[in-house]
Order: structure tokens, then C-alpha cells, then sequence
């Protein structure tokens, strides 16, 4: 018999059911509840076969919502940190800097010019 135990303690996720943490399996909820009722509102209107794929491709993202981690960022905390990202930072210059010469300087030893 293993147990299995984590190398670090910052990744523990307590499952609930079937392993799913809770945020995993509410957001496999939503998206069944979301592919369920897009089906049963397309499938008059664009027909079965299509009504599915559509059901695939509404409820997909939601899905993977829950399973989403980028550096220890849930899927919101990633969206609005892009978003602060692209829409509050300022306009972004480049300046070089040339350590040598500014080394030199200290130094005393700095271009100079022969008249």
C-alpha cells in the first residue's frame, strides 16, 4: 500500500469527489448544466448533430476553468492580472546603458578627444 504524500505542501488539493476539488467539480457542474441547456435550446433551431458540437464548444471552456493553474493563479486571478497587465501599465521605453563606459568613467579613464 502507498500513500502518496506531496513534495511541497502548497500543492495539497483535498478531493471531494472522485479526487475533484471543489473548484473543479462546480465548474464541471456549470459546464454540463451549460451543454445541457445550449442542446436543448439549438437542437430545433440548428439541428442535433450541430447543436452538440456547439454544446462541446460552449461548455469546454468552462470545464477547463477549473483545472487552470499558471504560477499558482487560478483562471481569474490570470485573466485580471493580464488585464491589469495590458490596460494599466504605461507606455514601456527602452534605454541603453553602457556599463563599461560608465565604468570607465568612474575610473576617470573616459573617451577623450584628441584635438
Amino acid at each position: 500500500m502507498q500513500i502518496r504524500i506531496n513534495k511541497e505542501i502548497q500543492q495539497y488539493q483535498e478531493g471531494i469527489f472522485m479526487g475533484l476539488s471543489v473548484r473543479q467539480l462546480l465548474c464541471g457542474v456549470l459546464a454540463i448544466g451549460a451543454a445541457v441547456g445550449l442542446y436543448f435550446l439549438l437542437r430545433d433551431v440548428i439541428g442535433r448533430d450541430t447543436a452538440g458540437w456547439a454544446c462541446i464548444v460552449a461548455a469546454s471552456p468552462v470545464a477547463a476553468a477549473g483545472f487552470f493553474h499558471y504560477n499558482n493563479m487560478t483562471l481569474e486571478q490570470f485573466v485580471w492580472a493580464s488585464l491589469r497587465t495590458l490596460l494599466l501599465s504605461g507606455p514601456r521605453t527602452f534605454r541603453s546603458e553602457n556599463v563599461y563606459e560608465r565604468a570607465l568613467d568612474a575610473l576617470g579613464k573616459g573617451k577623450r578627444r584628441h584635438d
